[in-house]
């Protein structure tokens, strides 16, 4: 069974803060077989975590998470950027061109662009796996609303940390039932279903100190735009 976080950002995405190398250090440090840095409708980050993920005993998995028209969606396994804005099902498309798999996170939280706020559940039923489990809960609502959700439809379970700063890798984590070391492997068998989660709560003062920081990094950047 394979430790892998499937929901991590770097300092590549707007609201996150860490450069890939210490998302990979931590990864190792908590005893993880496998990352996917998943930023906001980049892939840049992801593609050198890929490359330098052996140095640090770990397999990198490429991904994104795209801002769908609906609400986010995680890309893992394409080589290419997956343009925002797409319908769900487009979305769905384009990752399933490039030999994807399309989990759903957080999808039933609206505040956090879950997409179940503008999609059907028959829709959602067509993604590759759900996101169960987000460290980055309130009360847990929406995670036991997923979880729940995946079971009544048969779907892969998937966590992830949802990590914007290096320190929260490994705050949830996917066990995976992988035939090999290899990033393929990990992707064919959370398509299969042979995945468990576990994880815990993000401390309430660092999800305060991620959404801050992610606010004044925007503000930063948007007036950094107008100059």
């Amino acid at each position: 069974m394979l430790s892998v976080e499937l929901h991590a950002h770097s300092s590549l995405s707007y609201d996150g803060r860490d450069p890939v190398d210490l998302l990979l250090e931590q990864a190792a440090a908590v005893g993880l077989d496998a990352l996917a840095v998943t930023d906001h409708d980049e892939l840049a980050a992801s593609l050198e975590a890929v490359e330098k993920a052996g140095e640090y005993g770990l397999v990198g998995i490429p991904g994104m998470e795209v801002s769908s028209a609906a609400g986010h969606v995680l890309a893992l396994g394409i080589s290419e950027r997956v343009p925002a804005g797409l319908s769900f099902s487009e979305t769905l498309d384009r990752i399933h061109e490039q030999g994807g798999v399309a989990v759903v996170p957080h999808p039933f939280q609206k505040s956090r662009s879950g997409v179940m706020a503008n999609i059907t559940e028959t829709e959602l039923a067509e993604a590759d796996a759900v996101e169960v489990y987000n460290s980055r809960l309130l009360t847990g609502r929406g995670n036991r609303k997923a979880r729940r959700f995946a079971e009544r439809h048969d779907l892969p379970q998937t966590a992830g940390s949802d990590a914007h700063i290096s320190e929260m890798v490994g705050q949830a984590v996917t066990r995976i039932d992988a035939d090999e070391h290899s990033a393929a492997a990990i992707l064919d068998a959370i398509a299969d279903g042979r995945t468990t989660v576990e994880g815990k709560r993000t401390p309430w003062h660092v999800s305060f100190r991620q959404a801050a920081g992610g606010a004044k990094r925007r503000v930063k950047n948007r007036l950094g735009e107008l100059l």
